[in-house]
């Protein structure tokens, strides 16, 4: 014999309710403190965790006091063991969501401080997240008196099925995480394709590969076309890298004085222009005697892939004011011309000191 429901037992059991959702809130502030104080932190994990547990420490609590109600009401074992199991699967699939939040978030943390740059591998992120989730509505199920043998059997048979039907999936799926496994290509580095696509990795996930050019257009690379083409990447094994400029000047040059003029322009630039590498020694390598100049290749270093442009930019700006200011003569390509009767005429070459340069003259007859 169960004793009748009393008033008593409906107020202890409000009061159990009512302590619960209040520890609830008590705890869901408390967390969003510690949320602030983690917030101010270096390591990303912490806020993951804090962010994580706020789900799952009140939900914690209000189960708790719905379980202290259910002990004091004149349940029957029928209905009693319902609930402890209603409860039970409720705190599973909390802690389940709370566990895939906490994974994923330091996937993700860890993904971004190895990249340096943001944008994260998401597909690390997805793959982990529908794996704890996946076991833990296995558990639910489990808990709930449903038999997940035939599942398993079941999703066995069918995964043959679902793999033959998405093979370019399954590949692009594998493909993108064998070229993190392999750390080929981060997000954030910048790359460029044989086919002609260039630009920083923004995210791999488990289809494809996003590509932000430089003109910040998104390019969207499969995964498996990725993996399998030819691929320059500039930001490994280190970002930093050397650019060349090819530069010329007349043949009567000092070519000393020409090298020391140009090894100061590189000096100031590498020091003053930001993204430039300080510490570069500069190179001026001259190779060329061409139809009406001296050639010669300045070698330049850069912090990265990007940087480049800017500091051409200014190295050129600044070798052409101090060229003029040091009297150095950047000549351009000319060539003698005769007009005879109409019809237009190469003159030989005028012997000079140097068999490939020319006189600049133009005469019209």
């Amino acid at each position: 014999m169960y004793r009748a429901l009393t008033l008593h037992d409906v107020i202890v059991a409000g009061i159990a309710v009512a302590v619960g959702v209040t520890a609830g809130l008590l705890l869901r502030a408390t967390l969003r403190w510690l949320g602030e104080r983690a917030s101010r932190t270096r390591w990303g994990g912490d806020d993951v965790i804090v962010d994580a547990l706020r789900t799952l420490v009140p939900w914690a609590a209000v189960a708790a006091g719905a379980a202290a109600a259910a002990a004091a009401l004149p349940l029957t074992p029928t209905t009693g063991h319902t609930v402890n199991v209603a409860l039970t699967a409720l705190l599973i699939l909390a802690g389940t969501l709370t566990a895939a939040r906490v994974i994923a978030g330091l996937v993700r943390s860890v993904a971004q401080s190895r990249s340096g740059v943001a944008g994260s591998a998401t597909i690390f992120v997805n793959i982990t997240r529908v794996v704890v989730l996946a076991m833990g509505f296995l558990v639910v199920l489990q808990t709930l008196g449903v038999s997940i043998a035939p599942l398993l059997t079941a999703l066995g048979v069918g995964g043959l099925a679902v793999a033959l039907a998405l093979q370019d999936t399954l590949a692009n799926l594998f493909a993108g995480v064998h070229i993190l496994a392999a750390k080929t290509v981060q997000p954030g580095d910048y790359i460029r394709l044989s086919s002609g696509e260039e630009g920083y990795v923004v995210d791999i996930n488990w289809r494809n590969t996003v590509v932000r050019n430089l003109s910040n257009n998104l390019v969207i690379i499969p995964n498996a076309q990725l993996a399998g083409t030819n691929m320059t990447n500039f930001s490994q094994p280190e970002q930093q890298l050397s650019i060349m400029v090819q530069v010329g000047v007349g043949y009567d040059s000092d070519l000393e004085h020409v090298e020391r003029v140009t090894t100061e322009v590189v000096e100031a630039v590498m020091s003053e222009i930001t993204g430039a590498v300080p510490d570069h020694e500069p190179a001026v390598r001259f190779h060329t005697f061409g139809d009406s100049r001296i050639g010669f290749t300045v070698i330049l270093g850069v912090g990265e892939f990007s940087d480049q442009y800017r500091i051409k930019h200014e190295f050129i700006k600044r070798l052409h004011q101090r060229y003029r200011a040091e009297g150095i003569r950047v000549p351009a390509p000319k060539r003698t011309v005769t007009v005879q009767q109409g019809e237009a005429q190469e003159e030989p070459p005028v012997p000079t000191a140097f068999p490939h340069q020319r006189e600049a003259s133009e005469p019209v007859r």
